[in-house]
């Protein structure tokens, strides 16, 4: 036949087209849905702990004796020291929701004859997601940012001393020895504040919540009625060079937040840790750019220059038609970049990814400069 197949090995797209019916995470694929009531149990944000280190073991008390030496002399060792309680942060855990109300340290051995030593008690690593506060008495004493960081939480007691250890030439025999020293004992206060690249901010039906499960795998979830989000979610935006853009989906903020209303100051710490913000406003509302103003303004109110971090402002809805009137004003009314588009249709999806790319490639080159380590997911 004069007619061959040919085959074409063509390499895919580093992100998906502006086109409705190509979109990355388009209406082709429907995420299980599942409720906020079902994932409230496994984020947990705040949590009150009880650590005790170990226990000292006890000093050892013996004589040495053996056939023609029967005053060999005290040989009772030191008992061993207690376990140490460590908070350790691990890029693995996302929610305090595994770490429980009290630790207790392993205890040491008590020390033997023949001034053996007791063992050391093992210390207990607890594992809590970066981003970690641990405050006590309302102060921070600790700030778990980094994977692997650890901060000791609560000493083990020391071990107790044998009898050999208080042999002098004025008491050859002693019959003396101590016990183990007890731990530290201490009330802790954990608070995680979610270590994100990105972080969406807008008001409560803004579509943030569908525009995180556009971009990535994050399946929060979505209704049609305001405050569906109740905790704060983190999504992986995964690039052709393998590097991943961590993008937080923070609860609906309204008017007063910075005055603990709504929601309040319960979600706006999320948005500390964040790198650079992506304002998300509904363009088929009157008037959208007072919804960036008002957002400005409960941030700034919250902490000072936090809204001066680099930023974008995502005009979302633009399927609707009052959205594609109201677009122009927007753009004239805001100094910043505005992207339109469409979180249900995956309408320029593209344009998103792309500068989402800039932002965090600038936020690497600006740590580099300063000998810090980027945060990496």
């Amino acid at each position: 036949s004069p007619w061959k197949p040919v085959l074409l090995l063509l390499s895919p797209p580093a992100f998906s087209t502006t086109c409705a019916r190509c979109a990355k995470d388009g209406r082709r694929r429907e995420k299980r849905a599942i409720s906020e009531r079902q994932l409230t149990r496994y984020f947990v944000d705040q949590r009150k702990v009880r650590v005790v280190g170990g226990r000292g073991g006890g000093g050892g008390h013996s004589f040495y004796s053996e056939p023609r030496k029967v005053f060999g002399g005290p040989d009772g060792g030191n008992g061993g020291d207690g376990g140490h309680v460590i908070f350790k942060a691990d890029q693995q855990m996302k929610s305090l929701s595994s770490v429980f109300p009290f630790y207790q340290g392993f205890h040491g051995e008590r020390g033997g004859s023949k001034n053996c030593y007791g063992a050391n008690g093992a210390h207990m690593y607890v594992k809590v997601p970066l981003g970690t506060l641990v405050k006590e008495d309302g102060r921070v004493v600790a700030d778990l940012t980094q994977h692997g960081e650890e901060y000791i939480a609560a000493y083990g007691g020391a071990g107790g001393k044998g009898n050999r250890f208080f042999l002098s030439n004025e008491n050859r025999a002693p019959t003396l020895f101590t016990p183990g020293e007890p731990g530290q004992e201490r009330v802790l206060h954990l608070e995680l504040k979610t270590t994100a690249h990105a972080g969406l901010v807008g008001f409560p039906n803004a579509g943030k919540s569908s525009l995180l499960r556009a971009i990535s795998r994050a399946k929060p979830a979505v209704a049609a009625y305001p405050f569906t989000t109740l905790n704060p979610h983190v999504g992986i935006v995964h690039y052709q060079d393998y590097e991943q853009v961590a993008v937080a989906d923070i609860p609906g903020l309204i008017k007063g937040a910075h005055q603990n209303r709504g929601l309040g100051m319960a979600f706006l710490k999320h948005i500390e840790r964040c790198r650079f913000l992506l304002y998300v406003v509904d363009l088929s509302v009157p008037q959208p750019w007072i919804q960036l103003q008002d957002l400005k303004y409960e941030l700034e109110a919250y902490e000072e220059g936090l809204s001066e971090r680099p930023c974008v402002v995502i005009g979302n809805k633009l399927d609707l038609a009052q959205s594609r009137i109201n677009l122009p004003l927007l753009r004239e009314q805001v100094a910043e970049r505005v992207i339109a588009l469409s979180a249900l249709t995956g309408d320029n999806l593209e344009e998103l990814l792309l500068h989402l790319r800039e932002l965090y490639d600038a936020y690497v080159k600006t740590e580099q400069s300063q000998g810090q380590s980027p945060v990496k997911w």
